[in-house]
């Protein structure tokens, strides 16, 4: 019995291939998988105007031949006619999307260059109409080379001259590939899709005419990198800058709490919970709240107007020069928020090395926990006042903490890649969103959010953690004369700690509080305003006086600034460690992450307190 001619339909994912694969088959479909492999296989007939039929088969979507995913894989062997128990198929019909034509054409240059019989079908003409653009499917054909056939597969249009083009391009006979041209950089390849779907554009709306403008600059190699770095700049200048009247207004809030608790409750252990533990550790926390939405209004603004896509595409040659996959970028973006859920979506990563090496490290980018720790220091040591030409010094320092992070990140896979998780990177390629307004109120909704999250934090674990530390600061009563906080079983456990702190100009107190850090990273915050309160019974007024004058009155500049460079690196709370486990299948990788920080983080902070004490600071 005579074979079908096959013919397999190819393109990008959300080329709308599989719609028309359903509007050329109907219900003559069948599914299956490959041979060898699970991957799902849906093929069905078609027949052509004198009856004819045809097999056709839908491909899964890919964005080259270089495969990265079983999928991808698939798709390359049957088009090659390497798929076992498959053969070469008679013609190709590639499925682009006409409003996203320059990215799509990337893959079908690729795949018309193989020299099977092509049919390029221009899909979803109607809603590239709608978004103001119109191409000229005749010079999109004279450039390609293949007949280009304009779509709406939802609506079944252009189905007729589709069929008609399978019927003149299938009597030629048996196929076979050509021998392949000399291989295109994936750079010449980009040039040439933008050469030829810039060519076939017969009107573009203004809209679309200023994303393209702004793309050069936003993806320009250089002047992208400048744009970004300096987006950042001004994101972390703002966190000081606009934080600094409603912190006030949340720190005399609490201030007023407490004086209320005094004046409501007698002195007594209920009393001094309350004061210590709760108004001055947690509340010491709460007021770093406006710096962390004004933080997340800046992400929330990236992210709705589309540029934040434009963002990963600049970090992605970035990542490739240190073994790191494109793919990583949105896990590690999502880290800065909390490394918990940015481990999470690692689970995109489909190569298992460059799934381990984005875990590993998604830790080092600043999540947001951090920021109190960051903000109580540079507050209390950084001055207020502006360098170079205007810039505010304290929103610099924090800018270079974050950048910081990110160094010590790709420094860390590139060291990774070449030892524990020796592979290739892969890239990845990603289409980019229209830029337009974010809608306000999914901006708001977006900050309440993260307001709701840090306060439920505050509430939860950050509350108890300073209920077991107070109890642990609090006995046993030190005599007269002798500090609580190194009296008591917290101080001990804290001179014993101590020992190994000390060399990098960590003092008592720190080491008190880098314990209970492992439950939550504000912690820090909260326990060193705890103990700070405990010991102003022996003369301060327990929460009037703010944290960082205290801060000044008892540590050096270089261990500031030493503490500083530890939280950089710091290794992390109980939550990240667990879906660590979780993620790894096993404790090997998560002590391993805990390990590495470690070292990171006292070598750090070691080199900055040596180097800063030398200095004279």
């Amino acid at each position: 019995m005579t074979a079908l001619p096959l013919v397999a339909l190819v393109g990008n994912p959300n080329a709308g291939k599989s719609a028309l694969f359903n509007a050329l088959t109907g219900a003559r479909q069948k599914l299956g998988n490959y041979p060898g492999v699970t991957v799902e296989r849906k093929s069905g007939r078609l027949s052509l105007d004198d009856g004819r039929p045809l097999e056709i088969v839908d491909l899964p979507g890919t964005y080259s031949l270089d495969p990265t995913s079983p999928d991808e894989q698939v798709t390359r062997d049957f088009i090659l006619g390497k798929q076992a128990g498959e053969r070469l198929p008679d013609a190709l019909v590639i499925v682009v999307d006409a409003a996203n034509l320059q990215n799509h054409l990337r893959f079908a240059l690729e795949l018309i260059a193989l020299g099977l019989p092509t049919i390029l079908a221009l899909n979803m003409v109607d809603l590239a109409a709608r978004d103001g653009l119109e191409l000229d499917a005749n010079i999109l054909s004279r450039d390609l080379g293949v007949p280009v056939i304009p779509t709406v597969a939802v609506r079944k249009r252009g189905l007729d001259h589709l069929r008609a083009e399978l019927d003149k391009i299938i009597t030629g006979g048996p196929v076979a590939i050509r021998p392949s041209a000399p291989e295109k950089s994936f750079d010449a390849v980009r040039r040439e899709a933008h050469r030829i779907a810039r060519a076939a554009i017969v009107r573009e709306t203004p809209s679309r005419r200023l994303t393209a403008a702004v793309d050069r600059i936003a993806l320009h190699p250089v002047m992208g990198l400048i744009f970004l770095l300096a987006l950042l700049f001004v994101m972390f200048q703002a966190v000081f800058a606009w934080a600094t009247v409603p912190a006030d207004i949340l720190e005399g809030w609490v201030t007023a709490l407490g004086t209320a608790v005094t004046a409501i409750l007698p002195p007594g252990i209920v009393h001094d919970f309350l004061l210590e533990g709760v108004v001055g550790g947690v509340g010491a926390v709460i007021v770093f709240l406006p710096q962390i939405l004004i933080l997340f209004f800046f992400i929330l603004m990236l992210e709705a107007t589309g540029y934040m896509a434009r963002a990963a595409f600049m970090m992605d040659g970035i990542m490739a020069r240190v073994g790191l996959s494109g793919r990583a970028f949105i896990p590690l973006l999502s880290s800065f928020a909390c490394a918990v859920p940015g481990i999470m979506a690692t689970r995109t990563i489909s190569d298992p090395k460059d799934r381990l090496t984005t875990i590993l490290i998604a830790p080092l980018m600043t999540c947001s926990a951090r920021l109190p720790v960051y903000g109580l220091i540079i507050a209390a040591f950084i001055p207020a006042r502006t360098v170079l030409g205007g810039i505010g010094l304290q929103g610099l320092i924090l800018f270079l903490l974050y950048v910081a992070g990110i160094v010590g990140a790709m420094v860390a896979a590139l060291a990774l890649r070449v030892t524990v998780a020796k592979g290739n990177s892969s890239g990845f390629l990603m289409e980019m969103p229209k830029y337009q307004w974010p809608r306000p109120q999914d901006i708001l909704i977006g900050l309440w959010q993260r307001a709701v999250i840090f306060l439920k934090r505050a509430g939860t674990i950050i509350l108890a953690t300073n209920a077991v530390l107070w109890v642990l600061a609090s006995f046993p009563t030190a005599p007269a004369g002798v500090k609580q906080s190194e009296y008591s079983i917290a101080g001990r456990i804290a001179g014993g700690i101590n020992v190994l702190v000390e060399p990098i100009g960590f003092n008592r107190d720190i080491s008190l509080a880098l314990l209970p850090t492992m439950m939550a990273r504000e912690v820090a915050v909260s326990a060193i305003a705890t103990v700070y309160a405990i010991d102003a019974d022996q003369g301060e007024d327990a929460v009037s006086m703010e944290l960082g004058d205290r801060l000044k009155g008892r540590w050096s500049l270089p261990t500031a600034l030493a503490f500083l460079a530890w939280f950089v690196f710091a290794p992390q709370c109980i939550s990240t460690i667990a879906v660590t486990r979780r993620e790894t299948n096993g404790w090997r990788w998560p002590m391993f992450m805990v390990g590495y920080l470690f070292a990171l983080a006292y070598v750090a902070a070691g080199i900055t307190f040596w180097t800063a004490t030398a200095a004279g600071l």
